[in-house]
This record gives C-alpha cells, structure tokens and sequence, in this order.
C-alpha cells in the first residue's frame, strides 16, 4: 500500500481571483507568500504554502498529500498503474508550480484529482496571519464521493488510509495519528467539500463567529462540536461555495491506540455531527430524504 506522510495543499480554480484573496486575506487570516502567473499561494504554518487560488473553472480542485522519499513515489506510481489508474508525471514547470521536487497526479475513483509530492518546500520564516485568527495550521478536507464504499476501500487497501468512524457511509480516514485527514461524503459530484484550519482554542471560534458577523459571510453549521473527532468547529462559506473550517481539539489516535481502536458507526442524523445541537446548513451533512 502507499503510506502517505501528511496532507500539504489544496489548489483550487476560481473565476475572480481578486476576490478570492481578498477572502483568504480578511476573512479565513492567511499569510499571501506569492503570486506566480495569476496564482495566489497562501500560506498557515511554517509550510510554503497549504492553499493557492489560480484563475480556472471553479471545480477544478486538487489536494496534495506527501511521501516521504523518491522511491516511494516511484513505487505509488507503478502500485497504481498496476491497479489501473492512470498516473502523469509531474513536469518541471508543474513541479515549479507546486514548489515540490516531484509529483504525480492522479484520481480517485469518484474523479477526485489528487497530487503525491516530495520534498515540498517549508519556509525559513515563522508564519505571519494576516489577521489574529489562531489559526496552527492547515489540517484536513472533506473530499465529495459518488459511491462512499467503494472510494472507502481504495483509500484503505490502495491509500493506506484506516478508518477511524463512519457517518452513515461516509469515512471518516486518517492516515497519522490525528483522527481523519480525509472525509468522502456522498454526492452526485466530486471536488473538495469543504476546507479545514485548525485554530488554537474556542476563543479563536467564537471571535471567529462574531467576525464572520460583523462581515456578513454566511455560517453554515456551528459554533458546535463532532462526536466523532471531539473537534469543536465552525463552518462558514467563501468564495465559489466552497466551505471552510475552523476546528479546535481534533482527537489523536495514538500508536498505542491502534491494536485496540475500532471504527463506531454513527447514523446520518444531525446529531452525529454535533452533539450540541447545531444544525448543518451543508447539503453533504444533511440526512436525505425518505424515499417515497
């Protein structure tokens, strides 16, 4: 299986890039590191950067995970290849892009477009918010699924993602200690579901909340907190409907956790995704409706 080290960036096409970073800028508290050919990298911790908004059709989405070494990309590319997946090659310029050494693109088998990297550049200077927002870092992204068992299983026997809950069909998958990294969410399309940061402590969501207010961008589920990841978290809307995520005290399962840790299943119900009682305004959270 393909042993991935860590998520690294979400790249994300946007018609009004203008608008976009003023987003990222004032509303999600990002550090803008560049802007290469139209391309605006953000950055939220001491890594070059975890989201970059370029001018393209708005469900052009990509998501970059890291492998540790050559070789292991090597090996990933052939164990997909071999499992039929079409694999390409990043090219120099693409590889410029990225600011990764290599990289190989491919996708899921819901049409997720996924990046495995290697040797990503970190920056050699601390991050600096744009506003105090609290934000430690770049976390995770929920990923939408057109047929949730059988992404479920390539993540798993292909990805080396292990299941630490389910809501409904939809895995929640870890791939390091912290409890997902990767969310698939039923859907009749593919693309990035939702963005998540993690922000130091409640205070940072609650500030959060009355400043999303204050500027008039739609919360769409929260303040609350998951019963899965004990996350406590706020979600909000930005720029393409996309949505972002601020979330504080994600649970980790430890090395000594794993011999003993099952996956629990949770039903499609409101409360399976916040046990205080907030309701999703996300049509991906929503339990559908009885069939007639």
């Amino acid at each position: 299986m393909i042993d991935l080290h860590d998520i690294r960036y979400v790249r994300l096409g946007t018609r009004n890039v203008a608008v976009a970073n003023q987003y990222a800028h004032d509303i999600l508290g990002l550090e803008l590191v560049r802007i290469e050919a139209g391309a605006h990298y953000y950055r939220s911790d001491s890594r070059d950067h975890t989201l970059v908004y370029f001018e393209g059709d708005p469900t052009h989405h990509v998501v970059g995970f890291e492998l540790r070494t050559a070789d292991e990309l090597d090996q990933a590319a052939s164990l997909l290849s071999n499992a039929g997946v079409d694999v390409h090659a990043g090219s120099t310029e693409q590889c410029e892009q990225r600011h990764v050494q290599a990289f190989a693109n491919f996708r899921d088998p819901s049409g997720n477009s996924i990046d495995l990297v290697v040797r990503p550049h970190h920056s050699g200077r601390r991050y600096f918010p744009s506003r105090d927002a609290g934000i430690t870092g770049f976390s995770h992204v929920g990923l939408c699924t057109t047929n949730a068992p059988r992404d479920e299983k390539f993540w798993t026997e292909v990805l080396g993602a292990r299941v630490s809950d389910r809501i409904g069909d939809a895995p929640l998958l870890r791939i390091d200690e912290v409890h997902h990294k990767v969310a698939l969410f039923p859907a009749a399309r593919n693309g990035v579901q939702h963005i998540n940061h993690q922000v130091e402590s409640i205070d940072d969501l609650m500030r959060a909340w009355y400043h999303l207010q204050n500027r008039g961008v739609r919360v769409v589920f929260g303040p609350g907190r998951h019963p899965t990841s004990g996350a406590m978290f706020l979600y909000f809307e930005g720029p393409d409907g996309m949505v972002y995520e601020y979330s504080t005290g994600v649970r980790h399962i430890t090395a000594a956790d794993e011999p003993f840790y099952r996956p629990r299943q949770f039903p499609r119900t409101n409360e399976s995704f916040c046990m205080w009682g907030a309701v999703p305004d996300i049509a991906e959270f929503r339990k559908p409706p009885e069939a007639a």
